[in-house]
């Protein structure tokens, strides 16, 4: 499968079987994630992974009606970021996520971008906050997002050429 056939065929899935990833499978979208680009190659990001049931059942509860499908997870790979390494974090972490979420679905697992900067928990913290408390991570850091990746229990349909919206695609002028 080319690139444009993974950007296709990719989608948020947030339906899992709850099963374990192998680590062969894991330690590939963690590879693409630290392979990605960042402005000045500053790399402000860090990874928590998180594959304890009762820990991704306690991350089930970071955000506001949006993180549910961590319970039946097979882990979720929260990024954070030092924004005293660059004031591009949030590009350099959405480039983290983007290729992490390609990577899972070019091997047959579902994944989805749960946001978590700006956002807030059910016990009305913010997502960040009730994050870095869970998962214990020094206060300098702040979280972007996380990715949920499981074993799908369907996939989705994927995207057609024929869908895209091309009138928003200007040359020269807009």
């Amino acid at each position: 499968m080319d690139l444009l056939e993974t950007m296709q065929n990719r989608r948020s899935v947030r339906s899992y079987t709850g099963e374990k990833i192998a680590k062969e499978k894991l330690d590939k979208i963690l590879q693409a994630g630290l392979l990605s680009a960042s402005g000045r190659s500053r790399k402000p990001w860090e990874f928590v992974v998180v594959q304890e049931k009762e820990t991704l059942e306690k991350l089930s509860h970071c955000r506001v009606g949006a993180a549910k499908m961590l319970e039946n997870a097979g882990c979720a790979i929260l990024i954070f970021a030092n924004p005293e390494k660059t004031d591009v974090w949030v590009e350099d972490c959405s480039i983290v996520m983007s290729n992490m979420h390609l990577m899972a679905d070019s091997l047959g697992l579902g994944s989805c971008w749960i946001q978590g900067r700006l956002r807030e928990a059910e016990n009305g913290e913010s997502t960040e906050v009730y994050c870095r408390k869970l998962l214990n991570v020094p206060e300098k850091y702040v979280l972007e997002a996380i990715l949920s990746v499981g074993i799908l229990k369907e996939h989705p349909k994927a995207h057609t050429l024929e869908e895209l919206e091309k009138e928003k695609v200007h040359y020269e002028t807009y």
